[in-house]
């Protein structure tokens, strides 16, 4: 019978083939104590088995509470567990519950990360996976040799209807391609939702009209299922292109459900990864995060930015960009998304460091607050991912574009 296999960094005081069994038990067959029912039979069937066990450091103190033992080093280890599909079948709630339900709370573990996992290709016939992704983003929009250039609404709420119509109108007239709601925006007392989405893609209309281009713009859906799916419709129907899902706050299910519509891209804003992520030995890891994002069908996924604002390192950003892209199940490809804090100075070492273009590069302030206004700010972005992909430095792109020099004078930290 075909089989599921994650990969955990665990961290124990315990001696790990033990511990490692216990993960096991727990989230299969067993329980804290033998019970009648739990047969050889059974176990074969249906035991999770530990496939691989490969000792790493120690450390003296344990990473988060647990059993305290005294004079005892906290072992670390990668830890490789399977599963077999009869367990769950294809329903994807029952599957996490197993690879990341109450195995967090044992009391063997003083640390516990899933950092990867394998699904066999049958999953391909009960998922279909994006139905957009980074191609058909990029075609919707337009876009071919260079990343789509986004940017959010700011400030992030607060704004009524007609300023944001009106900031709208200045973004499109510079040239932009892509433009988002912040996750915070949904409904607020001066920008109800069906009132900005019918003033916006007025106004999107027209520039399409006018000149061939649809801006995509990710309105912001979150809610209760059922507005959901109204708030979708909606969309559909003032011809818009895409939806944005809070994915952490909407939930799997939900998150699917709007998914399997497959009228709108679905752009998957992250927001409350580091509840789930930022500690190094408790939570999920972003290789395996980004596959049941792709699985329920999610085109964009946010993957944060090089030098970006908030906690994560380069490399951890890098590898994010670079889990997205590598093909899943054969495919089911989607768009990563580099935001937070980007302005056109980081497009160089993020290119060089994931030689690609097949990104969504959104900057907020990086556009909005360019000395010189939106339309300058979409431009510098526009010249700083062409010099990067020619080789050239930011000296050399400076010295080219005066925009971009702009860019350099107000937000290069050097």
């Amino acid at each position: 019978m075909e089989r599921i296999l994650a990969e955990y960094y665990i961290e124990t005081p315990y001696d790990v083939e033990k511990a490692a069994a216990v993960l096991a038990g727990e989230q299969s067959s067993g329980t804290f104590v033998n019970v009648p029912g739990e047969t050889a039979e059974l176990k074969e069937r249906f035991a999770a088995r530990v496939e691989d066990i490969q000792l790493l450091d120690s450390t003296p103190e344990p990473s988060i509470p647990g059993n305290v033992i005294p004079n005892k080093a906290y072992q670390r280890a990668k830890v490789k567990v399977s599963w077999s599909v009869e367990n769950f079948g294809y329903n994807l709630p029952v599957l996490i519950s197993t690879l990341q339900g109450n195995l967090y709370e044992i009391s063997q573990f003083t640390g516990l990360k899933l950092m990867d996992m394998e699904l066999p290709d049958s999953f391909k016939e009960h998922y279909k996976g994006p139905k957009f992704g980074i191609k058909g983003s990029k075609k919707s929009c337009n876009v071919t040799a260079r990343p789509i250039i986004g940017t959010i609404i700011k400030p992030s709420i607060g704004l009524s209807v007609e300023d944001t119509v009106t900031l709208v109108k200045s973004l499109i007239a510079a040239g932009i391609d892509f433009i988002k709601d912040d996750e915070l925006m949904g409904s607020s007392a001066n920008s109800f939702f069906d009132d900005r989405v019918k003033a916006i893609m007025k106004v999107i209309r027209e520039n399409e009209q006018r000149t061939g281009k649809k801006v995509m713009y990710a309105f912001n859906i979150s809610d209760e299922i059922d507005e959901m799916q109204r708030k979708y419709d909606l969309i559909v129907q003032e011809k818009g292109s895409c939806a944005m899902v809070s994915i952490n706050s909407v939930g799997l299910a939900g998150t699917k459900k709007i998914c399997d519509q497959g009228k709108l891209v679905i752009h998957g804003h992250r927001n409350g990864w580091g509840m789930l992520n930022r500690h190094p030995l408790l939570g999920i890891e972003f290789p395996a995060y980004q596959k049941i994002q792709r699985l329920i069908g999610v085109d964009q996924l946010h993957v944060n930015g090089i030098e970006n604002k908030f906690w994560e390192s380069d490399a951890s950003v890098v590898t994010s960009i670079k889990s997205c892209l590598k093909p899943f199940l054969g495919g089911y490809e989607i768009a990563p998304v580099v935001s937070s804090g980007q302005w056109g100075g980081q497009a160089f070492e993020t290119y060089k460091r994931t030689q690609t273009t097949d990104l969504l590069y959104m900057a907020g302030g990086g556009i909005l607050a360019h000395p010189m206004g939106p339309e300058s700010g979409v431009t510098a972005l526009k010249h700083a991912w062409k010099g990067a992909v020619e080789g050239l430095s930011i000296e050399e792109v400076a010295q080219k574009s005066a925009e971009f020099k702009a860019s350099v004078h107000k937000f290069s930290k050097q």
